[in-house]
């Protein structure tokens, strides 16, 4: 163990204990949130209720914060297993959209349980676009401007920009369609086939063996 002392830390193993550290926290604060989404079951017990009608909505609560949860887990670590570093600027914005993901489950329990339920497609599409747009951010600084993905292909790095951007293009929809907004519901629909094609076109360069 005294040998292994003397010899120098390079910069690539300071770099890989940032990002261990940072990948660390990231997986705790999602399972966090996924065992908040259990705590906040709750069901809502009035005389006359079935067993089905008390536990129904909190269930669904659930099962819905989970699946939110778990896509931004998936991405999240579909782009951490490509960084070679981590550097202050990354840590921020992951850190701000950690901030978001622990606070889903108790939007979700509020807004479709409570007095806001009328509010519930509003408050849920803006919390699900900050969310997107903190991971597209993410992306966007470590992939293009700290280049901190330097092995994958720039076809694949657009691909997956595109499929954390198309999420807020459609939640801006569903707002939109709720209220009745139809001219600029329609500009979101022209922008998010604009984004299928170029989605389309991404993933045929990224499935080419030279992209």
């Amino acid at each position: 163990m005294g040998s292994r002392v003397q010899e120098p830390i390079s910069d690539h193993h300071v770099g890989q204990r940032h990002l261990d550290r940072l990948v660390m926290l990231s997986d705790g604060v999602f399972a966090i949130a996924i065992t908040l989404s259990a705590i906040e079951i709750k069901p809502d017990a009035a005389p006359g209720q079935s067993l089905w009608q008390a536990w129904s909505i909190p269930l669904l609560v659930y099962f819905f914060s989970f699946l939110f949860i778990g896509t931004v887990w998936f991405y999240h670590r579909r782009m951490m297993a490509h960084l070679r570093d981590i550097d202050t600027i990354g840590s921020a914005i992951n850190l701000v959209l950690l901030s978001v993901v622990a606070l889903m489950p108790v939007v979700n329990r509020n807004v479709f349980t409570s007095e806001f339920h009328a509010l519930g497609v509003p408050i849920f599409a803006g919390m699900l676009v900050v969310t997107f747009l903190c991971l597209a951010a993410f992306w966007i600084y470590v992939v293009y401007m700290a280049k901190l993905a330097p092995d994958l292909p720039r076809a694949m790095a657009v691909l997956w920009l595109i499929e954390m951007v198309s999420p807020v293009v459609g939640a801006l929809g569903v707002v939109l369609y709720d209220r009745q907004h139809w001219i600029a519901l329609a500009v979101m629909m022209v922008v998010f086939l604009a984004l299928l094609v170029v989605r389309t076109r991404a993933a045929k360069r990224a499935a080419k063996p030279d992209a």
